[in-house]
């Protein structure tokens, strides 16, 4: 085991992913929906084995008004509004089964009260990255703008899991990790309903960064760009692609709510069935 390895799991993001990825709604004898709670350990613990972790924290997005939305209306007005779906529809009815969980296993967690889980994820990543190699766990993509030696992004596939460094944004993109937010400013991103420069995708958007180098630069010099419907299309939304980096950049500035030494952990070869009988849900 690494001394000092940090595992974030962007909790609501592994819940989403294992309510809506598992084959059927299963049921406890008692008849209640555990599906998404049975998928979330089993996947935390497959994750804690792969990585082997000093630290663990899981962090939640909680239910207050998003900031970014002030910037952009349109930001993620995509998404569905849980509060109008059918509870067995719904992966937040088992997350007060996926806290206890957690508790049980003895791992820290948390809801985020002003900010999005996204940004107290990089707050974590960038006031430990120094001491601690970090890895977090999920398959949103603006977290690749944080990639660096020592931090990296787990995505969990069970055996076809991933773990992107900064060879493999690379190797993807064109571009280096520090330029993932310039990037998704160009070329959008439907996930969040952000719109990016019409006629610019991500080719584009790498030729663009490795000519200017940051978006900042781009505009700057947009009159530079060689051809005529890609200076037109940088021009024409420039404030757009100003709102997009602002939306897309993640903020690193807050309270972070446990300190290092608060998330250790060590697994003791525990098991999803195990856990879920602790819990009283078997």
């Amino acid at each position: 085991m690494i001394m000092n390895r940090l595992l974030i799991i962007d909790g609501s993001n592994l819940l989403f992913q294992m309510f809506f990825g598992m084959p059927a709604r299963i049921v406890n004898e008692k008849g209640k929906p555990i599906q998404g709670t049975l998928g979330f350990v089993g996947a935390l613990l497959k994750i804690i084995r792969k990585t082997e972790p000093a630290y663990v924290a899981a962090i939640f997005d909680g239910e207050h008004e998003n900031i970014r939305s002030a910037l952009d209306a349109d930001y993620k007005a995509n998404r569905v509004d849980y509060s109008a779906v059918p509870e067995e529809e719904n992966p937040f009815s088992q997350l007060p089964d996926v806290y206890e969980a957690l508790n049980y296993l003895g791992i820290k967690h948390t809801e985020t009260v002003t900010c999005e889980a996204d940004d107290l994820i990089a707050g974590y990543a960038r006031t430990y990255e120094k001491e601690t190699e970090i890895i977090i766990s999920s398959f949103d993509s603006d977290f690749f703008q944080l990639i660096t030696d020592n931090v990296s992004v787990l995505r969990y596939r069970g055996d076809k899991t991933v773990i992107c460094t900064p060879d493999y944004i690379e190797e993807k993109y064109g571009i280096f990790p520090s330029q993932y937010a310039d990037f998704k400013s160009l070329t959008g991103d439907t996930a969040d309903n952000i719109k990016g420069a019409d006629r610019i995708g991500p080719k584009t958007a790498a030729y663009l960064l490795n000519e200017f180098g940051t978006l900042d630069n781009i505009l700057a010099n947009a009159e530079k760009i060689e051809k005529p419907f890609i200076k037109d299309s940088v021009i024409r939304n420039a404030e757009r692609l100003k709102t997009n980096y602002r939306l897309i950049k993640l903020g690193s500035k807050v309270p972070l709510p446990f300190v290092l030494h608060e998330l250790k952990y060590s697994y003791n070869g525990i098991t999803t069935n195990e856990v879920l009988k602790g819990i009283k849900l078997r």
